[in-house]
């Protein structure tokens, strides 16, 4: 099944269309933007038209756009952060395996995808996929078109045995194989390496205007999506949520679980109930859950910071600095979390140190 229709943009995308049609597009391309102004969307869509073998491009019809759609192209390349996998040294094989299923798991929820967690990432290996796949003869159409989603979420090479891989990706930039075009999409352009950003040509992606958000929210798998999200029903209060963002709306759901999980942790930490905490640390799930409880220390610093807020405004001294004190525990935890660590003995801790520093006098 086809992906969710790209809507708006529609300035831009003309722009798009006629640099690519004078043969001016450039090679290495970086599409920044709020997040969920639907970049990613767009960056598919280029694609699309690049790969288009028909008279209007694209034309949507044609067996490129036909593959586009469905995210099976084989020389459309889309990568985005995906979890570390378990072998610390997998094959190339396996990274392009791992991102083509997470691909069509988006093409099932036909293009509708909320956030990747926070411990997601783009990590060398990869790099090295995209390096390889530039290197191969398109295998369908007259070029081949590599899309890197959230790229600012690309990992630095760590060690001197990774930095090949990063130069090869940086050279990759800087001078595309005549047959290829590199697409990067960032919300926080800011955070790419500075050798990354000179190699590329910036394009601002702006939040789409109300009728364009419209006619996205009527889309049938677009309401289906935002119903089981639990959403306000109303268009109007969808669209005043989102913003021109309708990445914002797919990102309510995850964001709203991970608050709710971010205040109970901070009333059983309160609490100081031994047994409590130790059943929370227990229901806390393992490592395969990584993702969910990073984004779950995410929002408790966030409850933290309005805890300390709120107590500066009513001059409680004492609870605003042990809520300042409690956010440095908490990122000592994400620290933790990025490592190897398990999630249960990390709340755990995270628990224990929280109920001393927040302990009420």
């Amino acid at each position: 099944m086809p992906i969710v229709p790209l809507h708006g943009h529609d300035a831009l995308r003309a722009r798009l269309a006629e640099a690519r049609d004078r043969g001016a597009l450039p090679q290495s391309l970086l599409l920044h933007g709020e997040s969920g102004v639907g970049k990613q969307r767009l960056a598919l869509w280029l694609a699309q038209s690049i790969l288009c073998e028909g008279d209007t491009r694209p034309c949507a019809s044609c067996r490129q756009c036909r593959y586009s759609l469905e995210l099976s192209h084989p020389d459309l390349i889309w990568a985005f952060p995906r979890p570390k996998l378990k072998d610390s040294d997998p094959s190339l094989d396996d990274i392009k395996f791992d991102l083509g299923q997470a691909a069509q798991d988006r093409a099932k929820a036909g293009g509708l995808y909320p956030p990747p967690p926070g411990s997601d990432g783009i990590f060398v290996a990869t790099t090295r996929l995209l390096v390889q796949m530039a290197s191969v003869t398109p295998a369908m159409a007259r070029r081949k078109v590599i899309v890197v989603g959230d790229a600012d979420r690309m990992a630095p090479p760590l060690e001197n045995a990774e930095a090949p891989a990063a130069n090869a990706f940086l050279k990759l930039l800087e001078e595309p194989p005549a047959d290829t075009n590199i697409i990067l999409t960032s919300s926080a352009p800011g955070a790419l390496l500075p050798t990354i950003r000179s190699r590329v040509v910036a394009i601002r992606v702006a939040p789409l205007g109300e009728d364009a958000m419209r006619a996205w929210l009527e889309e049938p798998l677009v309401k289906e999506a935002l119903d089981k999200a639990h959403l306000p029903g109303r268009i109007d209060e969808r669209l005043r949520l989102a913003g021109g963002a309708p990445g914002r709306l797919l990102a309510s759901q995850e964001s709203s679980a991970a608050a709710d999980a971010a205040r109970r942790l901070l009333e059983v930490a309160l609490s100081g109930d031994r047994a409590r905490l130790l059943r929370v640390s227990l229901a806390q799930g393992s490592s395969g859950a990584r993702g969910a409880f990073t984004d779950i220390l995410d929002a408790l610093t966030v409850e933290l910071h309005e805890r300390s807020r709120t107590a500066v405004e009513s001059a409680d001294e004492r609870t605003a600095r042990n809520a300042a004190r409690a956010v440095s525990v908490v990122e000592e935890s994400k620290v933790l979390a990025a490592g190897n660590v398990s999630p249960q003995l990390i709340t755990a801790s995270l628990l224990r140190d929280l109920s001393r520093v927040l302990a009420p006098p």
